[in-house]
């Protein structure tokens, strides 16, 4: 029995290592942006002048029904701008919140695509740091610059307009130090370009520092080794704090240095606007009206330059995370073969090395395997046998033949290798989560028939929680042993015609080690089971042993065969034995 893993609906994004790619995607909503920017940054200019209108209306002592239209128009105006911003904010945050969301699954199906080597090659603070804090900002900045098209670009062309069609000789002049402003930013915008990239670079440093010590506490502390690590943490904390302050105080205060600039033109509004009122060709209601007008457009000029700067910033995260944004792969989930059912296993003439490696591990290993068989596999330190665990997984390229029923392990897509082959490494990895999602991988389904398996039932009795007991980060609130059965009853639940499994009792006694086998012997007569190990006293048990050579050479028999045939394999039987082990 098979549980159904729920597959991911998505909203495709063609192109998405480009940001217009996230634009044209949401045609529908931009276009109701677009509507709602305009009605609102279009309006604005309004504002100022019908406060001028109902200045005058009082200035000049109009009638009582007159100041009440120009309050009731005012107040409409205000009711409808404000509307629009409201739709226009919503509609932005919708935007970037829908971005982040394809945007990250892309990141994530670029990185569960990628082949092991790969990810072997990944620095994990890198990683954690392009994939959460570089799509936060690339997204943000993607935001803001939606925002100041229309809250700046928008607002002051409606600015410039109003301001033009009441003394378009005092706008010209007013507005001359604009340019200037945008011009420093443009320049400026290098520098903060290289600040924001040192400081990226650094928090991806602590990110991958931060994670090592969460992982390795225990480690770092039965070695006396918590001074040195938090030196060095300390350090690389000082490092990314300058680098940040550095980085933030110059994005920040260069801001009201553009508005300074774009400032200036004040002088000219005052002198000049103020003659009008003089000679009479302006009301008080319109002077004010300008002055208004003039210092809302000079505000928005600095945020305009400031975007150049926000807008490099941005750049600098979608730079780094470009490379994990590729076009959605979706898996292929057709079986097209018979993998369900038990399958035989048969390798011939099987030769492996390593990505970029010359060194052959594996030299023409050729052995069958048959459902309902187990078939142990050990050797000498380093001799290949994790290796060849990762070879019949499918992890990596290899010469020769690998076949699984009737198809080659090559053929297979990566859902077919699931379907058909579960995996138990030597190293215990478990989520922070409970015993049932560890075992399921949120698959579902009764885990009880393979706890009993792994002789783990006896342990809940201890567990106050049961399967819904926390295992902690990696499993620090179990014992090695318990970890490890855990991880074993991961491999066994999905119930596969192939379970291969590297060192599954290194941490187990050898009474629940004999139970276990023993579970396996009758409970699993349509899998065929591959165990490695270095511990050799369950393999008169099994039905045929593989012995790794130093060279890569595999010598195939049963366990008496071994015995008499090979005398290193033979040494290393006697000396457990005497061991005890």
């Amino acid at each position: 029995m098979y549980a159904k893993t729920p597959r991911i609906i998505i909203t495709p994004v063609e192109k998405p290592a480009f940001i217009r790619s996230y634009f044209l995607r949401e045609k529908k909503l931009m276009f109701f942006l677009t509507l709602c920017g305009l009605v609102f940054d279009g309006g604005l200019s309004l504002v100022p002048i019908l406060q001028g209108k109902l200045i005058d209306t009082l200035a000049f002592h109009q009638e009582l029904p007159v100041v009440i239209h120009w309050a009731i128009v005012y107040l409409l105006a205000i009711g409808i701008i404000q509307s629009a911003r409201y739709g226009k904010r919503f509609l932005v945050r919708r935007f970037a919140n829908k971005s982040s969301a394809a945007m990250r699954l892309m990141v994530y199906n670029n990185i569960i695509n990628r082949s092991i080597m790969e990810l072997k090659d990944e620095s994990t603070g890198e990683l954690l740091t392009r994939a959460v804090g570089d799509v936060d900002i690339a997204v943000e900045g993607m935001r803001k610059c939606t925002t100041e098209i229309f809250d700046t670009g928008v607002l002051m062309v409606s600015y410039l307009l109003t301001m033009f069609l009441q003394d378009w000789k005092i706008t010209l002049l007013s507005c001359i130090f604009i340019p200037l402003s945008m011009f420093i930013a443009q320049k400026l915008k290098g520098i903060v370009t290289n600040y924001s990239r040192q400081a990226r670079q650094s928090l991806a440093c602590v990110t991958g520092k931060t994670y090592d010590m969460a992982t390795q506490a225990v480690l770092l502390r039965t070695n006396s080794m918590e001074d040195e690590v938090l030196r060095t943490y300390n350090g690389e904390l000082e490092d990314l704090k300058h680098k940040s302050v550095k980085a933030t105080i110059l994005e920040t205060s260069l801001e009201p240095l553009y508005k300074a600039v774009a400032s200036l033109g004040i002088v000219f509004v005052f002198y000049l606007g103020g003659r009008q009122v003089i000679e009479g060709t302006w009301t008080i209601g319109s002077y004010s009206a300008f002055i208004s007008i003039f210092i809302a457009l000079s505000i928005k000029a600095g945020k305009a330059s400031k975007l150049f700067n926000s807008y490099q910033k941005a750049t600098v995260s979608f730079a780094r995370v470009k490379p994990y944004l590729t076009e959605y792969r979706s898996e292929d989930r057709q079986i097209h073969s018979p993998l369900h059912t038990p399958v035989a296993l048969q390798v011939s003439n099987l030769d492996f090395s390593y990505p970029n490696s010359e060194k052959k591990i594996i030299s023409g290993a050729s052995f069958k395997g048959y459902p309902g068989q187990i078939i142990g596999i050990t050797g000498a330190i380093a001799s290949g046998k994790s290796t060849l665990g990762f070879a019949l997984e499918g992890l990596y390229p290899y010469q020769g033949s690998i076949r699984l029923g009737e198809r080659e392990l090559s053929s297979l897509t990566s859902f077919e290798k699931g379907v058909a082959i579960s995996y138990q490494g030597h190293q215990n990895e478990l989520f922070s989560q409970s015993i049932y999602e560890n075992v399921t991988l949120g698959q579902g389904g009764d885990i009880n028939p393979v706890l009993q398996d792994t002789c783990f039932d006896k342990d809940l009795e201890n567990m106050p929680q049961g399967i819904n007991t926390l295992v902690g980060s990696g499993g620090v609130r179990l014992s090695g042993g318990q970890a490890a059965r855990i991880c074993l009853a991961r491999a066994l639940y999905r119930h596969t015609p192939l379970i291969i499994l590297d060192d599954p009792f290194a941490s187990v006694d050898m009474k629940t080690e004999n139970q276990i086998i023993q579970n396996l012997r009758g409970h699993y007569h349509d899998c065929l089971i591959l165990l490695i190990s270095h511990r050799l006293a369950i393999f008169p048990f099994t039905d045929q042993v593989l012995y790794m050579g130093k060279n890569g050479e595999i010598e195939v028999g049963d366990h008496d065969f071994l015995l008499s045939d090979n005398e290193d394999y033979r040494q290393m039987f006697q000396l457990q034995m005497e061991s005890g082990k």
